[in-house]
């Protein structure tokens, strides 16, 4: 396909506007493409502007989607230009790093390292390349009959470049193959194909490049079927069997360090779960980013039983991980879905997005001749080349806080105490549950969580802790999402003061039923969970810890109803506590003192500032900060109890080994234990 307004080489025309408005331009297309899942999986792919002296090119660990002037590399061409006139060690290895070293020399914006690819687009002739990894494409790119195929789409002078392993031989093969184009048709290719690997286009204006990629996507459409429906989760996700599976693979897995595990299922993952077949059509990988992101070799689970799929991953993990030198990333079950084995939860969205792109890659190769994977020795390149282990240690992320990858689900945490204890826990490293009736607060909060979010996750799930079957859900959706539950803090709670010639039955019943029971009802069904996970790992230790109150410790005049559930609160933490120990489940409570600044006692309408001045509990009170000053004289330390201070104590609690059955007073010294 050759540059669609001139048919001759051209020298390289400024964009109207100038330089910069090239580089505006480049930055638009940048995030055109990186935003669009057909083109970019990962953040993958790279693109460039070039003047005369100058070219900038994306900087590796930069995201298309979100790109700016800061995320690219600028290079001076004249030193580029050398490299393609220079001879370099005949050693793999050695070439790799002279190249890389020359790239770093070129490199005039310091501190940014220019994609490997930077070669290829100084050498190709025009102001804009756009190198990109389509499914579409790929899913020609990686058939048997890639390149006859190619040419009947496209014409017999279609430029087609047999893999080679990415770095400066593939520069040279391009540039060659560019050189005898020319040569031979006396123009520039503007578009570049590469077997298992992608496509480049290149245009003097984007609105070029755009024409380009869109006839080349218009007319594969045309004769490839789509694969199975992708995207949407075939409900229930993962089946009832990911619970009973799930928290015993990702500790099997967890040997070096707690992992993270997210199930995917839809129509295109059944497709190939379903039958031994399909699944063999996935087993090696069909482009670089694959290894990358999910490493080269995969784990087949066929049975349906819970308890015989466990048995088989027992044996398959530690032999995979014995042969291979490094644990499966991805886990592809019978009934339950896509598994992505992540250091992180950001890891495990990359793996399923990747991973599920070679999926449809293999259902579009069908098309053309059927699959062809990348060969043993092309994948032990990249596995060992030290560009792409660069983008996989970009691509980990870290969290390195006292709870990093730990899963933890806070109840009542949309607001409030709980939403300062789930926030102060995810800047710690955790992965968040936010479980809570009010959906739109929850929400709310979960998506200001996640811009506060490092590699870990929030999720929210509304639950109502007083009913069963939406804490059995609450856990389903946990362990889909994250693949176990590290600590459960059952912190939803209500409070309505009274005293006897007030209080209502109704309203003691829905007091108690909240405080009391649906502290049982959470640790009933958490508790299997936890009991699954403890079976698998010899040394790991799980956490239930109730949010209790200084009330659970000391009775509190005409609030009756709401101490009397903590104080059984606690009696259910010691009882708790001793029948989940020998499964290295440790149970305790934290007795708070006030959080005063939250909605629980400063609401307007329905706070206990309200509601103790309204119930005459503080003698003698007549306005809230009458009340106020009460409780506060109260405090030998003078200060209320923040989130922070729990989060404190709760990470204590997690972090020990030697306690459990305890209920640990955080009250500014107003509540002393005897």
């Amino acid at each position: 396909m050759k540059n669609s307004d001139n048919n001759d080489k051209r020298s390289l025309i400024p964009p109207s506007g100038g330089w910069g408005a090239g580089l505006s331009d480049l930055i638009s297309i940048s995030q055109f493409y990186g935003r669009d899942s057909r083109f970019v999986i990962a953040g993958g792919g790279n693109t460039s502007f070039k003047n005369a002296e100058k070219l900038w090119v994306k900087a590796s660990g930069s995201s298309l989607a979100t790109i700016t002037e800061d995320g690219f590399a600028v290079m001076d061409r004249a030193k580029l230009n050398l490299m393609s006139e220079k001879t370099y060690s005949l050693n793999a290895a050695e070439r790799e790093e002279q190249v890389k070293n020359d790239l770093a020399d070129a490199t005039i914006s310091k501190g940014k390292r220019p994609s490997v690819e930077t070669s290829m687009h100084n050498v190709i002739d025009f102001a804009f390349v756009v190198h990109m990894h389509p499914t579409l494409v790929n899913g020609l790119m990686c058939a048997k009959n890639a390149e006859s195929d190619l040419r009947k789409l496209f014409g017999a002078k279609a430029l087609y470049i047999e893999y080679t392993d990415p770095g400066y031989v593939l520069f040279k093969k391009v540039e060659d193959a560019i050189k005898a184009f020319r040569a031979e048709d006396g123009a520039e290719p503007a578009v570049i194909w590469l077997q298992n690997h992608g496509i480049f286009v290149a245009a003097n204006s984007i609105e070029e490049v755009k024409v380009l990629y869109t006839k080349v996507l218009d007319t594969l459409d045309k004769v490839a079927p789509q694969p199975p429906k992708g995207g949407e989760q075939i409900p229930p996700l993962g089946g009832q069997g990911a619970v009973e599976i799930l928290p015993g693979l990702r500790m099997m897995l967890s040997n070096d360090g707690l992992k993270t595990l997210k199930v995917r299922k839809n129509g295109l993952v059944k497709h190939f779960y379903d039958t031994e077949e399909a699944q063999a059509k996935i087993s090696k990988p069909f482009t670089p980013d694959a290894i990358v992101y999910c490493k080269s070799n995969y784990v087949f689970l066929n049975d349906e039983e819970p308890e015989v799929v466990l048995a088989e991953a027992a044996k398959q993990i530690p032999a995979f991980t014995a042969k291979f030198g490094y644990q499966p990333k991805v886990i592809l079950i019978k009934g339950i879905g896509l598994v992505a084995v992540g250091d992180n939860a950001a890891q495990c969205d990359i793996v399923l997005d990747v991973f599920e792109d070679a999926m449809k890659i293999a259902y579009l190769a069908e098309s053309f001749g059927g699959t062809h994977p990348m060969t043993q020795t092309q994948i032990d390149f990249i596995d060992n080349w030290e560009v792409e282990n660069y983008r996989r240690s970009v691509a980990a992320g870290a969290s390195k806080g006292r709870a990093e990858n730990k899963t933890i689900i806070v109840t009542g945490a949309a607001q409030g105490f709980g939403e300062g204890i789930a926030r102060c826990l995810l800047q710690e490293g955790a992965n968040i549950v936010v479980a809570d009736m009010n959906e739109t607060i929850g929400l709310a909060t979960v998506e200001r969580f996640n811009t506060l979010a490092k590699s870990n996750r929030a999720i929210f799930v509304k639950a109502n802790v007083s009913e069963i079957p939406s804490i059995e859900n609450l856990v389903h959706q946990t362990i889909c999402n994250f693949g176990a539950i590290d600590t459960f803090i059952s912190n939803a709670g209500v409070l309505r003061a009274g005293g006897l010639e007030d209080m209502t039955p109704e309203v003691f019943d829905f007091v108690t039923k909240i405080n009391y029971n649906a502290y049982f009802y959470c640790t009933k069904v958490v508790s299997k969970v936890m009991k699954l996970q403890t079976k698998f790992a010899p040394e790991y230790y799980a956490d239930i810890i109730q949010i209790n109150s200084k009330s659970g410790l000391r009775g509190s005049k005409a609030n009756f109803a709401y101490a009397g559930g903590k104080f059984g609160g606690i009696g259910l933490t010691q009882s708790f506590a001793l029948e989940l120990a020998p499964f290295r489940i440790k149970v305790n409570s934290i007795c708070p003192g006030n959080f005063y600044e939250g909605p629980l006692w400063s609401d307007p309408v329905n706070g206990l500032f309200v509601q103790y001045l309204n119930a005459g509990k503080v003698p003698g009170a007549k306005t809230i900060d009458d009340v106020k000053a009460f409780y506060l004289a109260q405090v030998p330390l003078k200060k209320g109890c923040s989130p922070e201070d729990v989060t404190k104590g709760a990470l204590y609690l997690m972090e020990q080994c030697g306690e459990t059955g305890q209920a640990l007073p955080i009250t500014g010294g107003q509540v002393m234990l005897n």
